[in-house]
């Protein structure tokens, strides 16, 4: 069964906020998670609270959207049936996000949509729906259905991506390059310790490397889907990797002096993006990539091109 997800940005959410501020509107909430679709008199019962109490936490509750409420015939009257809406709750500071700049080029790549691989088991597929082909099979990633891949892992290896270079059709010259992808490492199970080398290469220039920190099985990741195990890995780190005329960087940090000029993107009318874990990686830990559906972004591998 599919769950449903709430992520609250507290400067725009207070409604919600006020909702969850309450130990009695708190209490409703987990006892109609529990128990399904209630009417007050019963959580009155069950929490042994005022029907009064629970019918002003109730319109509170409705008012913040956190339950769906719906009345009926009862007996004797009408009767308010209360339903939640949401599994799980996030509060999520947002960083300042500015809107896509006019001089953007953006695409959007899905994890599928490789032009090539060379991996090594354990590693696999699978979509929202499902585990694509067989696990650990390398030959997996052959399968068509890998065009619906919203998670892909592998120890070793690469998968490699062939993004168009739209700045050539519009005769603009790159000032900036980013990449934008959610990564973990990848070990059997899950370890928030398992350091893992990733890789980045761009049309053949090695752009450089992150070491992702481990492989995050805490709690479900925002959008993994809960056929998923628990166990399974279930969300990364959201990556920001740049390259202009001053170097490579990873989330702001420099990471190589690979300046633009290396990729000779002029040359080009496709990007190559190539991610992988080296053989003679110091940690190699694997890798996780998340797409669409899957982890805590909703989003595939995405590709910005800053013009000037």
């Amino acid at each position: 069964m599919s769950r449903s997800f709430l992520v609250v940005d507290p400067e725009e959410g207070m409604p919600i906020l006020k909702g969850l501020a309450s130990p009695a509107r708190v209490a409703v909430l987990k006892l109609l998670h529990e128990k399904g679709a209630l009417n007050v008199n019963e959580i009155a019962d069950i929490l042994d609270l005022p029907q009064s109490s629970v019918s002003t936490n109730v319109q509170v509750l409705e008012e913040a959207g956190l339950i769906h409420t719906e009345t009926q015939k009862a007996r004797k009257g009408n009767q308010k049936v209360c339903r939640s809406v949401y599994d799980e709750i996030l509060v999520v500071f947002k960083n300042d996000i500015k809107e896509t700049e006019p001089d953007a080029i953006e695409v959007s790549m899905p994890l599928g949509l490789y032009t090539s691989f060379e991996v090594t088991a354990p590693c696999g597929l699978c979509s929202a729906d499902g585990i694509i082909g067989l696990l650990d099979v390398p030959n997996t990633f052959l399968d068509p259905d890998r065009m619906k891949a919203g998670l892909i892992w592998f120890t070793r290896g690469h998968v490699e991506y062939q993004f168009p270079n739209n700045a050539r059709l519009t005769n603009t010259s790159i000032r900036e390059i980013e990449f934008l992808m959610e990564l973990s490492s990848e070990v059997p199970g899950t370890s928030a310790d398992w350091p893992s080398d990733i890789t980045l290469t761009v049309n053949g220039a090695d752009i450089g490397t992150w070491t992702s920190p481990g492989d995050f099985g805490d709690k479900r990741g925002v959008f993994t889907p809960d056929w998923w195990k628990l166990k399974g890995s279930q969300y990364g780190k959201l990556k920001n990797f740049r390259i202009n005329d001053d170097g490579a960087f990873v989330d702001g940090l420099r990471i190589s002096e690979v300046t633009l000029a290396d990729l000779k993107l002029d040359e080009h009318h496709s990007i190559r993006l190539r991610i992988g874990v080296r053989d003679n990686a110091k940690h190699p830990g694997g890798i996780n990539i998340f797409g669409r559906g899957f982890g805590n972004y909703d989003q595939d591998i995405l590709l910005r091109l800053k013009t000037r």
